[in-house]
């Protein structure tokens, strides 16, 4: 079956009534939470900006009857006094104001998004894979390496080394275009290891999985970053988070069948 096929199928089984029974709910209501987060967080940060406070301090030095005198002069500025108002009362710079700060808001709440839809999926996996395994590989014995300590084991250790790339990839970030790649290279690791590993254990024995992806390397990162770009896309990752487990348990059955 060639990858065109297994992904007509993936989109056929993620619209049928059994699986969208299954996360429709829990997934709407994260995306209700992060859209109210969203919003209250870009007028939070309005709000900071018009009551920034701004301190300056002045000093004068001066010689009179051949003394010298210092004096000292302490000012407080609102910039919600001065100058944002001053930007905000014009059409043209309030919207830029407004469109940088939702700007900010939204790039932000989209990364959120990957990571809470990963961990709503992650505990509706096994349900979605047992649905397709009954209806095209039930002659697929199902084995699973997956239990609660290793799994927060795995989380953690993922999250680790995430963090240390988002260190060791710090310098780029101030380059232009390649911040854009900087920045994401630790989230697809944690996106690429975590979405692995939540198939592939519920599914299967850990020798079998290490065999598996092994042989299919390049072809398993080609697919896992083409689900990351896609999930770039602002609270796409819940609607279509749900897809790339469809899709990869696909991949993964037809790899144990061919065993």
């Amino acid at each position: 079956m060639n990858e065109l096929d297994i992904f007509n199928k993936s989109l056929k089984d993620y619209f049928s009534k059994d699986i969208l029974k299954i996360v429709l709910y829990p997934l709407l209501g994260s995306l209700v939470v992060l859209y109210f987060l969203f919003f209250t967080l870009a007028d939070m940060g309005l709000d900071s900006l018009e009551n920034t406070q701004i301190k300056i301090q002045q000093h004068e030095m001066a010689v009179q009857n051949g003394e010298i005198t210092d004096t000292s002069v302490k000012e407080e500025l609102y910039t919600g006094n001065s100058f944002i108002d001053f930007l905000l009362q014009y059409t043209i710079t309030s919207w830029i104001v407004s469109f940088l700060v939702y700007s900010v808001g939204l790039f932000a709440i989209g990364y959120l998004s990957i990571f809470i839809s990963l961990l709503i999926i992650g505990l509706l996996t096994p349900k979605i894979l047992a649905i397709i395994h009954k209806r095209y590989y039930s002659s697929i014995p199902i084995e699973s390496y997956d239990t609660v300590s290793e799994g927060l084991v795995k989380t953690i250790r993922t999250v680790f080394v995430m963090l240390l790339l988002f260190l060791a990839l710090f310098p780029f970030y101030f380059i232009p275009v390649v911040n854009l790649i900087a920045i994401n290279i630790p989230l697809f690791y944690f996106f690429h290891k975590m979405l692995h590993y939540d198939v592939s254990s519920s599914i299967m024995s850990r020798e079998r999985y290490l065999q598996i992806y092994s042989e299919n390397k390049t072809t398993m990162r080609i697919k896992t970053l083409l689900l990351y770009l896609v999930s770039l896309i602002p609270f796409a990752a819940f609607f279509i988070s749900v897809f790339y487990i469809v899709y990869l348990g696909h991949t993964y059955f037809l790899k144990l069948s061919n065993k």
